[in-house]
């Protein structure tokens, strides 16, 4: 091994998702005590359940990733493209395939295990999609060669999400597509009509579907339907329009006791500025914002192309997620069901969120930081 492959990870990078991690730990303690109390009979069944199932597995495929050259991912990026394929089609097995009470079948159960496949799909995707944008970077400004090819393999994975349908997830992974494709040198003119493209399907799926088009509506008008589809948004406001500036005090929120909906998945944002105010929220915002600056910097010094698409993609992945996530419950977004990351309930998305901070890792080891 080379004494540049030697070099450490990038300890900034590390250490800000590590103090996010652990803040979202705190914050999962205590909006999950009171559900976890009054389903399980345990106040911390949550938090060992994120630990079981998101932490442990996270952090080891986190140190595995960081320390295996990413370059080596480059001759599975079509293998990694037949494994996205294949775990969004799992969903549709009967026996395999749940819902968990949801409105979208985006789970497989085989035994005692569970996970969502989409949650791995946007690494697993990313690596083929950052290897076939280095491969094709001279045709991306071509619309045969470049722009339909990208259409068709988004695509399919987006037919396949639809499905489902989890559409929230497949928001994520179409812009980490397009972000993808913008820094490999996708022209603006495509990218301009791509999102044309893409917000009228999305207006097409949400008329298709009364629940989808009633989030739509409760988003444009909170007032409609306090007490049905529109319950979850107003008690999320309410929850962070009373911590005030400086919060009603950990562990001391009110939303949290039946009264606010997945209060540790979705709605744990709406927890934690009730509990810690405006004030120290904006700190947690402002340190999430370093973490996504700081991997853009990773990006921009990495060594190839390869490696800026694969930080420049989780980066956009992470980065839309918390956007989606934390505009829903202030109110500016529909609610959709996309996890707070590192923050929200759900092991499989912390794990594949941590094994992606890995993959950034093992390119800091390679960029030229100062």
């Amino acid at each position: 091994m080379s004494k540049k492959e030697k070099k450490p990870v990038d300890r900034v990078f590390l250490f800000l998702t590590l103090g996010i991690l652990l803040f979202g730990l705190a914050i999962l303690t205590s909006a999950s005590g009171p559900m976890g109390f009054e389903r399980f009979g345990d106040t911390y069944y949550f938090l060992k359940h994120q630990f079981l199932s998101g932490v442990l597995p996270g952090v080891v495929a986190m140190i595995f990733f960081a320390y295996v050259p990413y370059d080596r991912y480059k001759k599975y990026a079509f293998p990694m493209l037949l494994l996205s394929i294949f775990l969004l089609a799992l969903v549709f097995i009967p026996g395999i395939g749940r819902d968990y009470g949801t409105f979208a079948n985006s789970w497989v159960s085989i035994g005692s295990f569970a996970f969502q496949p989409s949650e791995v799909v946007k690494l697993t995707f990313l690596i083929y999609l950052a290897a076939w944008m280095e491969k094709r970077s001279d045709q991306l400004k071509d619309f045969n060669n470049g722009l339909v090819p990208f259409l068709a393999i988004l695509g399919l994975i987006a037919l396949l999400m639809t499905l489902q349908p989890d559409i929230g997830t497949l928001f994520v992974i179409v812009f980490m597509a397009f972000v993808v494709y913008f820094a490999a040198g996708g022209p603006l003119s495509f990218i301009f009509g791509l999102g044309a493209v893409a917000s009228v399907s999305m207006w097409v799926l949400i008329q298709s579907s009364p629940y989808r088009l009633g989030r739509f509506m409760t988003f444009l008008h909170p007032e409609l339907d306090p007490q049905g589809v529109g319950y979850q948004i107003n008690q999320a406001l309410l929850a962070i329009g009373s911590g005030g500036f400086f919060g009603r005090g950990y562990g001391h929120s009110l939303q949290k006791f039946q009264y606010l909906p997945e209060v540790a998945g979705d709605s744990i944002f709406a927890v934690m500025s009730e509990e810690l105010g405006f004030v120290f929220t904006s700190v947690f915002l402002g340190v999430f914002l370093l973490l996504i600056l700081r991997g853009l910097k990773i990006a921009e010094k990495a060594k190839d192309e390869f490696g800026k698409y694969l930080v420049v993609g989780i980066i956009g992945w992470l980065g839309i997620q918390a956007l989606v996530n934390i505009g829903s419950m202030v109110g500016i977004l529909p609610i959709t069901g996309v996890p707070l990351p590192f923050m929200s309930f759900g092991g499989t998305s912390l794990a594949v969120s941590l094994a992606a901070i890995g993959i950034i890792l093992s390119v800091s080891r390679q960029a030229n930081l100062k």
